[in-house]
């Protein structure tokens, strides 16, 4: 959520930030009720003042065994009731400028590149080698079919489209990789954590997901719970409401969870494979820091995601989001994208962002300093990474001739098998 007063003090900024994101909004009507709200406030309290030296003087003449005039007790019953008539009306404001903010997305970080859409991203970096076929390579759905560990017919007579269920030796690499992705972040100092996967509303307006994406998430709505779309709901929200001393910052979480997503808006988009499914793993990293250090903090948090590939030997490539690109609650993003050589194409794995103090707003997370002074928190989260599209990602660039996967070198300890074979 964008700070009101410094849409209030500086609406010309916020205009141009969102400007920069294909976005024309019209402040105007927000700044009216922002105008009427504190003139309201100023009327409350001008009739509050009134109430209190009316009842000072009520409670004078009782002492004096004196009864109040009607007059006077006329008096107060008229500013009593238009106390309640203004408070009524601020909750209406309140309502009018709370749901106006939750729907404006954060403002680019003044270093993130202009562009309309993702064709004005900018490549960072490639890491990694491209592998060399002496044949021509498959699909990771073709490869895992063939093998017998991914099975998209069964999953479908069970749940419809866009699910998979693993078979085999595909059920080893899963766990082999989110143990593998557990352990390397937690000697880099994440802490784990395994919160629910069910969430309240609270939760996902948190974050970001509500109330605009609400048509991509799975909801009971008898409990008026949500499944998570990401581990980033839950984890973030371990700290709303809270104060945090600075000494005990930054806070860094990791965590392993399934996530389920509609997929609302990819009707006949990667309909094969493990690439946009409604149900994955994912291994998530978060953090929460101090706002003077969330800049260098994205910079580390990309790193300990680029880290999983470099020990996997997956060739990638770094992606800096575009203005136009960007999430909704994001002031900067990178995007990690993998080598796929069976579909001959970049897809990405992993996207780290830094959401400054948006989520923190909505969340009500705060930093007390040592020195007394308060602020609010600034987060950031990437994921650490993908489980189902780094297990395409193997199949894809590992594959052999015979059709077999070999197991890269830092995941056999946890398969206990060196490839998959027919």
């Amino acid at each position: 959520m964008l700070d009101l007063k410094l849409i209030r003090e500086n609406p010309d900024l916020v205009k141009k930030g969102l400007e920069k994101r294909n976005q024309k909004i019209l402040l105007d009507e927000l700044l009216g009720w922002d105008e009427e709200r504190r003139k309201l406030i100023s009327e409350m309290n001008a009739l509050q003042e009134q109430r209190n030296k009316s009842a000072q003087e009520v409670g004078k003449l009782k002492k004096e065994k004196k009864e109040p005039t009607q007059e006077l007790l006329s008096q107060m019953n008229s500013v009593r009731e238009q106390i309640k008539e203004k408070e009524r009306f601020m909750v209406s404001l309140d309502q009018k400028i709370e749901d106006f903010l939750l729907n404006l997305p954060n403002i680019p970080d003044e270093t993130v590149p202009s562009g309309k859409d993702s064709n004005d991203n900018k490549v960072v970096r490639e890491s990694g080698n491209i592998p060399k076929y002496d044949f021509t390579p498959k699909p990771h759905w073709e490869v895992g079919e063939k093998l017998g560990i991914l099975d998209f017919e069964t999953a479908a007579k069970l749940s419809g489209s866009r699910f998979t269920m693993l078979k085999g030796a595909g059920c080893i690499l899963e766990r082999a990789l989110i143990n593998f992705m557990i352990d390397t972040h937690t000697k880099r100092g994440y802490t784990e954590v395994y919160p629910p996967y069910l969430v309240n509303r609270e939760c996902m307006q948190g974050t970001g997901q509500l109330p605009k994406f609400e048509e991509e998430m799975f909801k009971c709505k008898d409990d008026d719970l949500y499944l998570i779309p990401t581990a980033e709901v839950s984890v973030t929200n371990i700290h709303r409401g809270e104060f945090l001393e600075e000494k005990l910052l930054p806070k860094k979480y990791v965590c392993y969870s399934s996530c389920f997503r509609r997929e609302a808006g990819s009707y006949g988009k990667d309909t094969k494979g493990l690439i946009r499914n409604h149900q994955f793993n994912k291994v998530e990293l978060v953090k929460v820091v101090k706002p003077e250090e969330s800049a260098k903090e994205l910079e580390s948090l990309l790193a300990d995601a680029e880290n999983i590939l470099k020990l996997l030997e997956i060739p990638y490539r770094v992606i800096e989001l575009c203005t136009g690109d960007i999430g909704f609650s994001s002031a900067k993003t990178y995007d990690i994208e993998v080598w796929m050589p069976g579909e001959k194409k970049w897809r990405e794995i992993s996207s780290c962002s830094n959401f400054k103090d948006f989520q923190a707003r909505r969340m009500n997370i705060k930093i007390r300093y040592e020195d007394k002074k308060k602020d609010f928190a600034h987060t950031l989260n990437g994921s650490g990474i993908a489980i189902g599209r780094t297990f395409a990602a193997i199949l894809e660039n590992f594959q052999q001739k015979d059709g077999s996967v070999v197991i890269p070198e830092v995941l056999k300890p946890y398969t206990k098998i060196d490839k998959i074979a027919i």
